[in-house]
């Protein structure tokens, strides 16, 4: 019989049923090929890419490079100002879209880069998340990844994509406002609970990682660390070196699977008390009519099972 979850202070639901895992497939998954020719993100390509804005430096050459998005979902044009009209609400799509290239290797994936250039990335996002926020207009720099066919990638060369937006995104506020129901810090007790529990998956001195108990991914984790830290800002350098650390060993175990994934930073907006951390979503499964028509999810892994996979 499966069973149904509800996320911890989200109203947000979850229908676990690990039976649809032996469902008949005529539609086969195939291997994403690297079929490119000239890759924009190589060493001597950089004539390819928008101006750089910033890089991190190794042996007389760049390690990790950042600069505007060429094909941008926000850009600095118009104004971040809304117009509305009852039921009608529209304005410019305004903010600042730029990509991280993580690695100068084109066939390394984030993965396979030691948890050290993964701090160092971390770096990066903490440095363009405080840049971008100076900004006029900006009240919000969200940074995800995209890996692999199934979770939106485009470009095969391993890299991270930052948005500076004039609004908070919808779901970093729910979480933000769930959050505020509580007399202290919802997540901070969350934590203690699940660094005990079956779900949780690797812990630090100074992070944890578990199986959220209303997982909507097959094999989702989530990246806190145990001090109640509100920004990257915050964090120090054991802090850091613990979430690379996590992320490594999960994204490792996602490169065995030869799975796609999201992950994302969520931080507090400005005025709120949200417990800083990362979302890392597996795209193992197809969401479809039902995830649609009920804004709920079918997840055929339960969480528990989800963190005994990690911890094998």
């Amino acid at each position: 019989m499966g069973i149904i979850r509800k996320d911890y202070i989200l109203d947000r639901w979850v229908y676990y049923a690990t039976e649809r895992r032996k469902r008949p497939r005529e539609l086969k998954n195939v291997a994403v090929k690297d079929d490119s020719k000239t890759c924009f993100f190589c060493p001597s390509n950089e004539h390819l890419t928008p101006p750089e804005i910033g890089r991190v430096e190794y042996k007389g050459s760049w390690k990790i490079r950042w600069f505007l998005n060429k094909f941008p979902a926000v850009e600095k044009k118009g104004t971040a100002k809304l117009k509305s009209k009852k039921f009608f609400s529209e304005g410019d799509s305004y903010g600042i879209h730029e990509v991280i290239v993580e690695t100068q290797h084109h066939k390394s994936q984030l993965a396979d880069l030691p948890a050290q250039d993964i701090r160092e990335l971390l770096e990066v996002c903490k440095f363009r998340i405080k840049e971008l926020s100076k900004l006029k207009g900006i009240r919000y720099v969200e940074i995800f990844k995209n890996h692999g066919k199934d979770a939106g990638t485009s470009l095969f060369h391993s890299h991270t994509q930052v948005t500076a937006l004039p609004q908070v995104p919808t779901m970093v506020m729910e979480e933000a406002n769930a959050a505020k129901k509580y007399r202290k810090c919802s997540y901070c007790e969350i934590i203690k609970h699940e660094a005990k529990s079956e779900r949780k998956i690797f812990e630090t001195k100074n992070a944890v990682a578990f199986a959220p108990f209303a997982s909507r991914f097959n094999y989702e984790a989530w990246i806190f660390v145990k001090k109640h830290k509100t920004s990257m800002e915050e964090l120090n350098d054991e802090e850091l070196s613990d979430i690379a650390l996590i992320l490594k060993k999960i994204l490792f175990k996602f490169k065995k699977i030869n799975a796609s994934y999201n992950f994302f930073i969520h931080y507090s907006p400005e005025k709120e008390n949200l417990h800083f951390h990362i979302e890392v979503c597996p795209r193992i499964a197809t969401w479809g009519g039902f995830e649609l028509s009920t804004n709920a999810v079918i997840n055929s892994v339960l969480p528990e099972d989800a963190a005994r996979f990690y911890r094998r």
